[in-house]
């Protein structure tokens, strides 16, 4: 199970080629095909494309009856200037692989190295390359695409680096790990006036003005407790960027959050009261649209044993701490109907943290990200 040099070599360059180009999220072709190029060499016995917009999926099959273990890792990128000095820092004005998706993909062509070798000696890897993760919009379409019902996977398995964490460490637990998250968008619809004679006009002012407190104050419950919710103003427009005008329309964005699914529900529907409460107070239309919806990432228990297995054969330390965390994740998608887990993997007590402009993926962790998923692979098909 052990990548040669060569291997090596080969996965750092490719990291940083990816690293180099990014997308952001839906824009993913040419990753898509640096993919796909980089595991030709590898011949999958199927490779499938365009799953849930550039989703690929590398299938190594057996021959022979059994599980369908699938790795999932991510194409996106972020719309972040990066701040290096690297070689390999992005060429693309504005875009960057400031979350390390970069590093999760070249993790996973580094198992399609070892199963080019030796296949699994039975049922099928899938090595599933997903889009649109930052946007919630990835793991949805990829699930909900057709073919995959042809890959159905019976264990799902993915990863994420986590800064913060001494390189290489593991933090692994049953149940939930990240959050689920929707961003709320409130559009208030008034009438436009003369500056000087705002009294003629319907202005979004005061609706705007009770809905920043009001939302946040939705927030409730510690963030270890069941009910937890938490409610944060993101983005508010007003009016038009002039003096003669008084607004006749206003946009709040919120982003509501739950460590339960069936808590969002709750949280969603007092939030959506309160937008129309302070509309209708004022005068005012209301109009209510969700994004970037990401549901609860929860760890299935067989699966966190699978993994823990592997790491302790291995020799790689992990615990429970820091988890779960407040960020969302779209991979509870698979979680629907597999059995899941993901696992953070250290890298670094000093490491910038994700999203921040100078933040690089430590080439390190990719022979330790592969050593835990083919340890998991050969554990469950030989």
């Amino acid at each position: 199970m052990e990548l040669t040099n060569q291997d090596i070599i080969d996965l750092v360059a490719f990291r940083r080629e990816l690293h180099r180009f990014p997308e952001i999220s839906n824009e993913e072709a040419e990753t898509a095909r640096r993919v796909i190029e980089f595991l030709s060499p590898t011949e999958p016995d199927r490779i499938l494309t365009g799953l849930g917009g550039h989703g690929v999926a590398a299938v190594y099959d057996s021959g022979v009856p059994g599980p369908t273990v699938l790795f999932r890792s991510e194409l996106d990128a972020l719309p972040i200037e990066e701040r290096s000095d690297a070689p390999h820092r992005s060429a693309v004005p504005g875009k960057s692989h400031m979350c390390g998706h970069d590093g999760h993909t070249a993790i996973l062509a580094a198992l399609g190295r070892q199963f080019a070798r030796r296949r699994p000696a039975r049922g099928r890897v899938v090595l599933m390359f997903q889009p649109a993760e930052e946007t919630g919009d990835g793991a949805a379409g990829v699930v909900a695409d057709p073919r995959y019902g042809e890959i159905a996977p019976d264990f799902a398995f993915s990863l994420h680096n986590f800064p913060g964490t001494p390189l290489g460490h593991v933090r692994l637990k049953p149940g939930v790990v990240a959050c689920a998250s929707r961003g709320i968008r409130i559009v208030l619809e008034g009438r436009t006036a003369h500056s000087s004679m705002p009294e003629t006009g319907t202005s979004p002012m005061p609706a705007v003005a009770a809905l920043m407190p009001g939302l946040t104050s939705l927030s409730r419950g510690g963030f270890a407790e069941d009910d937890f919710a938490l409610v944060t103003v993101t983005h508010v427009e007003m009016g038009e960027a002039v003096f003669g005008i008084a607004p006749g329309r206003a946009e709040v964005w919120a982003t509501l959050r739950t460590r339960l699914d069936e808590r969002m529900d709750a949280l969603r529907a007092r939030a959506e009261e309160l937008a129309r409460s302070a509309a209708r107070e004022n005068g005012l239309a209301c109009e209510i649209g969700y994004h970037e919806i990401f549901v609860a990432s929860m760890n299935d228990p067989e699966a966190v044993e699978r993994l823990r297995a592997a790491l302790d054969a291995e020799g790689i330390g992990h615990d429970e701490d820091q988890l779960p965390m407040r960020a969302s994740e779209d991979f509870g998608r698979f979680g629907h109907t597999a059995k899941s887990a993901m696992f953070f993997l250290g890298s670094g007590e000093n490491h910038p943290q994700l999203h921040n402009p100078d933040f690089d993926f430590p080439d390190d962790l990719i022979a330790i990200g592969a050593r835990v998923f083919m340890r998991t692979a050969r554990d469950l098909l030989g």
